[in-house]
């Protein structure tokens, strides 16, 4: 099975983090996409949340060593790494995504007004995630990843 490096990063902004109404899939969905080319994950999911949602963000980091040499320098490591099952869909086939999943936190730029009046970009807290329903509205792992994220690094 083919698989494909993508980079996603839950925003964090006090109790609430931010999600985006995925048209194709109809689920809420944190900021995310495919890796590029000569891109380290980092900048990737940069990347993405700049496009996906106007803003900047700075990474929630728990490295356990950084390194800072000129032979080797460390990049902020993914607070989540996940094997993604990607169904069919169009002429593309059945493939997985290999995500490196960040948490970050708002440092700059304004949020898309045009996706935000759309409905499509939204601060949730837990309770509002709690109420959607999953497999329908939020895959089960995002609701999970999101409750361990409000449960532990905002407790």
């Amino acid at each position: 099975m083919e698989r494909h490096f993508t980079a996603t990063a839950y925003i964090i902004k006090g109790p609430l983090v931010l999600l985006l109404f995925h048209a194709k899939l109809k689920k809420w969905l944190p900021p995310g996409g495919h890796i590029e080319a000569n891109e380290t994950p980092p900048e990737a999911a940069r990347r993405e949340v700049r496009e996906e949602t106007g803003l900047e963000i700075a990474f929630i980091t728990d490295d356990h060593l950084v390194v800072n040499h000129w032979n080797a320098t460390s990049f902020e490591r993914p607070y989540q790494c996940l094997l993604e099952n990607i169904p069919p869909h169009g002429n593309f086939p059945a493939h997985q995504h290999m995500d490196m999943v960040y948490l970050a936190k708002p440092c700059g730029g304004k949020e898309l007004q045009e996706e935000v009046d759309k409905g499509h970009l939204r601060w949730f807290n837990l309770h509002e995630v709690e109420q959607l329903k999953e497999d329908q509205e939020i895959f089960c792992e995002t609701k999970q990843t999101i409750r361990h994220i409000f449960n532990t690094i905002n407790a």
